[in-house]
């Protein structure tokens, strides 16, 4: 009877232990194909958006450009330097870089770093001269910018990332349907050409992509765009929370999804899935950020045609601030 006994107990936990790996593998496959439906679905409306019911723009115009050329290599330190671009595409127009940052994520010390770089900042952009640095990009694109910030500040960024102002929208609205939650600290009204058109009220509210879009470059106040910098990293930290709540976290997939038409990157699919991951399983409690110039390193002055308003700075000064911070 003991050994009957026994065999019965033995039956009985080899049922519970399939029964235990079919949970777990029904749980896999359903998350597996709740990711990847996500993951088209999002895709399928980023390519609706991108083509537009009027065609004026197509898929392959908004594939990567400058993969082949941009040189930046990973030095295997376990952090990332990416480069983070927002462009103003207009037309057939070469793309102005109004949006110019280096974001360094290091995984093991669940530490996060954003570092803007004023675009009227005065450099030297190698082959061109002193100009402001955003006129880097229309030159020779993220690789006379990865260039620039490594000969100015010696800093040296391994990846790039561009986004069109039109795809952040897109994106917020689909990480938060109903809105980002931001404290706008003023009235905020501005309108230049057809397709900027920003006015917001003060108070505390939930703004769409837009709207976002709008507050991130607002600048037509006294502090211009040291005010808009202060703005654009707050913006960042804000989707920062938002991607990383619960509901965040399940929208994953379709984020990755919605992305993909509208970032220009030399990040293969493997090197963004595992940063996703990492940020997500060692997220960062905050999002340290950097401005440069800094307020007592800066002044402004005009410069002849066709340069204008620049802010200089002392190098010297300016590097050893942005090696210090990420370093």
């Amino acid at each position: 009877m003991t050994a009957k006994r026994s065999v019965r107990r033995r039956k009985r936990r080899l049922r519970k232990k399939r029964l235990f790996v079919a949970a777990l593998l029904l749980i896999f496959i359903i998350t597996l194909g709740y990711s990847g439906y996500q993951y088209m679905m999002g895709k399928q409306e980023s390519l609706g958006k991108v083509s537009g019911e009027d065609g004026e723009v197509q898929l392959d115009e908004i594939s990567s450009k400058y993969k082949d050329e941009f040189k930046g290599v990973d030095n295997h330190d376990g952090k990332t330097n990416v480069l983070l671009l927002g462009v103003d595409q207009r037309g057939s127009e070469t793309p102005r870089s109004d949006t110019i940052m280096i974001a360094q994520y290091d995984p093991e010390n669940e530490s996060a770093k954003l570092v803007s770089i004023m675009r009227d900042t005065f450099v030297n952009i190698p082959g061109h001269g002193y100009n402001k640095i955003n006129a880097a990009f229309a030159f020779g694109g993220p690789e006379l910018l990865r260039q620039t910030i490594a000969e100015n500040f010696g800093i040296k960024t391994e990846y790039y990332s561009i986004i069109d102002f039109t795809g952040f929208t897109h994106i917020v609205n689909t990480l938060a349907p109903s809105g980002v939650k931001v404290d706008v600290e003023k009235d905020m009204q501005y309108k230049g050409g057809k397709d900027t058109n920003i006015n917001l009220q003060a108070g505390t509210q939930r703004l769409n992509g837009d709207e976002l879009l709008g507050y991130a470059r607002y600048r037509s106040d006294s502090r211009g765009d040291f005010a808009r910098v202060e703005r654009q990293q707050k913006v960042i930290k804000l989707l920062k929370d938002e991607l990383l709540s619960f509901s965040g976290v399940l929208k994953a997939p379709r984020l990755i999804g919605t992305i993909q038409p509208y970032v220009d990157t030399n990040m293969g699919n493997a090197k963004i899935l595992t940063l996703g991951k990492d940020f997500i399983l060692n997220p960062p409690k905050d999002i340290e950020t950097l401005s440069v110039p800094t307020d007592d390193n800066v002044q402004s002055l005009r410069k002849p045609y066709p340069i204008g308003l620049v802010l200089s700075h002392d190098e010297q000064e300016t590097a050893q601030t942005i090696q210090e911070f990420l370093k």
